[in-house]
This record gives C-alpha cells, sequence and structure tokens, in this order.
C-alpha cells in the first residue's frame, strides 16, 4: 500500500513537530505548515491526499482554507482540528466541506482512525470520478461507431 500523503496545518510548532514524527513512526508521508498560505502552496506543489488543518491561525483561520481547499483541490480530504471548540465552528466546518472535527488535545488513535476514513473517502471519490469518465468515453465511442 502507498503511504498516505498529509498536510498537516498548525501555528504551534510543538505541535507539528511531534505530531509529523508519531505519524510518520506509523508509515504517513506527513508535509507542515504554520499558516493557511504555506498550506495552500504546500497543496499546489505537492499530492496531498488529506489534511488536517487547525482552526485557529495567524493569517487565515483554518476554515477559510478549507473553502479554498474544497474549490481548489476537491479531493483532498480535510479534518478540522481546534483547542477552543464552539458548536458554530464545528457546523461552519463540516457546511465547508471537512470530513471530521477533532478537539485539542486529540487522541492519536482517534486521529489516526480519522486520517484512514479520510484516505477511505478520497479513495472513492477518485474511483466515482474514473468510473464516470469511463461511461462517459464508452458513450462517445458507442456514438461515433
Amino acid at each position: 500500500m502507498d503511504k498516505i500523503k498529509i498536510l498537516l496545518v498548525d501555528d504551534d510548532q510543538n505541535f507539528l513537530s511531534i505530531t509529523k514524527k508519531r505519524l510518520a513512526k506509523r508509515g504517513y508521508t506527513v508535509q507542515t505548515a504554520s499558516t493557511g498560505l504555506e498550506a495552500l502552496e504546500s497543496l499546489r506543489s505537492q499530492n496531498i491526499q488529506v489534511g488536517i488543518l487547525d482552526i485557529k491561525m495567524p493569517d487565515m483561520n483554518g476554515i477559510e482554507v478549507l473553502k479554498i481547499i474544497k474549490t481548489q483541490f476537491p479531493l483532498v480530504q480535510v479534518i478540522m482540528l481546534t483547542g477552543i471548540p464552539t458548536v458554530g465552528c464545528a457546523s461552519d466546518s463540516l457546511k465547508a466541506g471537512a470530513l471530521n472535527y477533532l478537539i485539542k488535545p486529540v487522541d492519536f488513535e482517534e486521529l489516526l482512525l480519522k486520517i484512514e476514513e479520510a484516505h477511505a473517502q478520497g479513495q472513492r471519490l477518485e474511483q466515482t470520478i474514473r468510473n464516470t469518465q469511463i461511461k462517459v468515453l464508452e458513450h462517445k465511442y458507442k456514438r461515433i461507431k
């Protein structure tokens, strides 16, 4: 199985460092970013499958970044993290396209489970797109015959 490629975004350098090491030990490929703008730049240059975004960041909040991701990189599955949970924030995250919303300090095993779920969801979406493309090509081919 190929390694899942994760983008971990948080302005807390300690959290980034520790979480990246723990995820790498489990076999994941992890990119990190400290700001929303860094995250978007990483997405432009890397093939990321799962994004883990903090909500509170200095330049853009995680929901703003999430909305851009869902517009520009729709196959990237996103898990939101926050240290200051609110019902509105959770609701806004899920409405904007986040797959999950977790509260810090996050249980590492739960995070691993959510990463695997996000990756599986992304794989299903990719397969649906491929199947649709095949059907369109088959339809065009039948019309040409």
